[in-house]
Order: structure tokens, then sequence, then C-alpha cells
């Protein structure tokens, strides 16, 4: 197995480590440093539910392999709330309900975070765009979708 030392930063905590040159971005997080929010859905990049950041955009971690990550910044959802205190948009989602089963929601969150950042007051269109990726079988885009139009500046 070819190893790699990659420098990344996750969530604001700088790492350098030795990695496989196959393992995802996904299995990295949850395996090896222990961030299982960052959800295992359909693992082909179909769902979102393993969305996270990577340098300002929303990624699946399940199409990243880990070495593409060497001197980039990541952010998983474990990174979205301030210590105790929720992100706006994990509390406009609690607000309008938009968590149902929950499994899509990391994911949801991350894509939603993304776009708030480049666009701070998106339309009903382009927010719908930027979860396009994100599959949720409860159907709850209505509440989500109200969710993250709650919290555009």
């Amino acid at each position: 197995m070819k190893m790699k030392t990659i420098s990344t930063t996750i969530n604001g905590k700088k790492y350098s480590v030795e990695v496989r040159s196959n393992q995802t971005l996904l299995d990295f997080l949850r395996e090896e440093i222990g961030l299982t929010g960052t959800k295992r859905g359909c693992e082909i990049g179909e769902c979102g539910a393993c969305t996270v950041i990577l340098d300002g955009d929303a990624v699946n971690s399940c199409l990243v392999l880990v070495p593409q990550v060497d001197g980039k910044e990541v952010v998983t959802i474990e990174g979205l709330a301030n210590g105790d205190e929720l992100h706006p948009l994990q509390k406009a989602f609690l607000d309008h309900d938009a968590a149902h089963c929950g499994y899509c929601t990391p994911g949801m969150l991350m894509s939603a975070k993304a776009l708030i950042d480049k666009n701070p007051s998106p339309n009903e269109q382009e927010i719908r765009t930027a979860i396009s990726g994100n599959l949720c079988r409860c159907t709850g885009y209505v509440q989500i979708v109200e969710a993250i139009e709650n919290v555009k500046k």
C-alpha cells in the first residue's frame, strides 16, 4: 500500500499525517480522525450524506482521495458550531423542523453553509440548486429550503 504524508487543516486543527494514497476523505475523517458526523451513504457521490467543505466548496468526501486535501482546509459538520453555540443554520434547521430522521442533515448543512458563505442572500432557486446533490428520504425539502432562507443575510 503506497503511503503519502499530507498536511491539512480540519475544523481549524492542523494535521500532518501519513495516509494511504487510495483512502477516501470520508474514510479518513471517520476512521482515522474520529469525525463520524460525516455520514456514509451511497459511496458513489449520489446522495450527499458525506458532504464536507473543502477550501470553501461543498464536496462529496466519498469521491475525494485524502492525498487531494494536502495543503487544504476541510470543514466537517463537527466544525460548524462554535463550541456549545449552534451555527445559525443549525438553529434554523431545528426551528423549521428540517431535520427529520437526521441522516441527510450534516450534508445538507454543509452544502447550505458553502452556499451562504459565497452568496449571503441566495434566492430559492439558488438554495435548491446548492442542495440538489443532497437526497432526503423523508421529503423534508420544503422545511430545509425555508430554514436556509431564514439564515440568508
